[in-house]
């Protein structure tokens, strides 16, 4: 499939790739999906398996915004089991793990506190 050329423009899915930063398989797939099924079944994303999200860009945002925050008295800083305790009091979330709060600060980069991480700096 490589070497199949667009309909209109004519280049070929390593161009079309390349142009967009994306994976040569993604073209690929998106190529076929619209060929079998039409635009709209190639512009939309099918449902994935797994567990769905337990929350969206606006929790995460408040996930964020909370862990930035001043710790609660009796804390020098929050704990990942504190936030998500937070953001159930908040009614953001009906339930929240720790271990997803851990995965959503790693994906946002995010610091819990100033203190240091214990982290070497070399």
């Amino acid at each position: 499939m490589a070497d199949e050329r667009a309909a209109e423009g004519g280049k070929t899915d390593a161009q079309i790739a390349r142009t967009l930063g994306l994976a040569l398989g993604t073209v690929a797939t998106v190529r076929r999906r619209y060929c079998q099924e039409g635009i709209e079944a190639a512009l939309q994303e099918r449902p994935r398996s797994g567990q769905p999200k337990k929350m969206g860009d606006r929790e995460e945002a408040m996930l964020t915004t909370i862990a930035c925050s001043t710790a609660p008295e009796g804390h020098s800083r929050w704990t990942l089991r504190l936030l998500a305790d937070r953001m159930v009091e908040l009614g953001q979330v009906e339930a929240l793990s720790h271990e997803t709060v851990r995965r959503t600060l790693k994906k946002t980069r995010s610091s819990r506190g100033s203190g240091s991480t214990g982290a070497s700096g070399r």
